[in-house]
């Protein structure tokens, strides 16, 4: 199956973040695991929250900011990958000139109903 960027929509998740899902099952038939590019603006800030079965990678591709994973924070910019686990509370924040980037893939998919904001 094949996805056109042009052709997905975008919508604002209860983080706060502007979202495409690029690949999830309830749209498109795959099974385990969902792929969306996340769009945080310039100077905003996505809110606390945490999922309680998905396991996420973000993967930094425009941009810079700080990540907040559980206790740790740390500056995040192109090229960089991050792990968050099931159940950890992360935020991430936009420090640079421009909108910050980042494909998010969860496994299992994402899910509003497993979105927790904290």
């Amino acid at each position: 199956m094949k996805t056109q960027y042009d052709d997905i929509e975008p919508y604002t998740t209860k983080d706060g973040s502007i979202i495409r899902e690029l690949m999830h099952p309830a749209i498109h038939g795959n099974r385990n695991q969902s792929l969306a590019e996340a769009i945080v603006p310039k100077g905003s800030t996505t809110l606390l929250h945490r999922h309680r079965n998905s396991e996420e990678l973000y993967h930094i591709t425009e941009g810079s900011g700080v990540m907040v994973v559980g206790e740790e924070e740390f500056p995040v910019s192109e090229g960089d990958t991050v792990c968050i686990m099931p159940d950890t509370p992360h935020r991430i924040a936009n420090t640079g000139a421009t909108p910050l980037k980042l494909l998010c893939c969860c496994s299992p998919a994402y899910d509003h109903e497993d979105t927790e904001l904290l």
